[in-house]
């Protein structure tokens, strides 16, 4: 489509090599990855504590939602990093973060030497939700076993 907008900001497809793109959202889906698999691997080890510690917040069944937190964490860092089904996982992990988000970084909940940490942590998730809604939006790039 040759408008106005697009010869003035050409769309990203069009302004950088696409090698370059898809080598971009390679290494974009592999960085929001290690973050998951790490918390993942790190909530197996400490299974008991992270469970009680969700239950403190007020998680209802928290030994389930822990396991099934465990299972995308790790099975969706993992097929986020190959490309497999990434548009899916990136919206599963964008949806995900929203109650994880409000629960667990609630910056405005929490006592005053607190309130950078967890704020902090609050935008990170924004962040994080902002890249997977680009994963969802354009796919997993041509290094992907997606391929699109």
């Amino acid at each position: 489509m040759n408008t106005l907008a697009n010869r003035i900001n050409p769309p990203i497809h069009s302004a950088i090599a696409p090698s370059v793109a898809d080598a971009a959202a390679l290494v974009g889906r592999i960085l929001l990855a290690v973050l998951f698999l790490k918390s993942g691997w790190g909530k197996v080890g400490g299974f008991e504590q992270t469970a009680a510690m969700m239950a403190s917040k007020g998680v209802p069944l928290a030994t389930v939602a822990l396991v099934i937190t465990i299972l995308l964490e790790l099975g969706g860092g993992i097929l986020l990093v190959i490309g497999y089904k990434a548009r899916w996982v990136g919206l599963a992990f964008a949806l995900w973060l929203i109650p994880v988000t409000v629960t667990f970084h609630g910056y405005w909940n929490v006592p005053a030497d607190q309130v950078m940490n967890q704020t902090n942590h609050f935008f990170k998730n924004v962040a994080i939700f902002g890249g997977m809604l680009m994963v969802f939006a354009f796919g997993p790039g041509r290094y992907s076993i997606d391929r699109k």
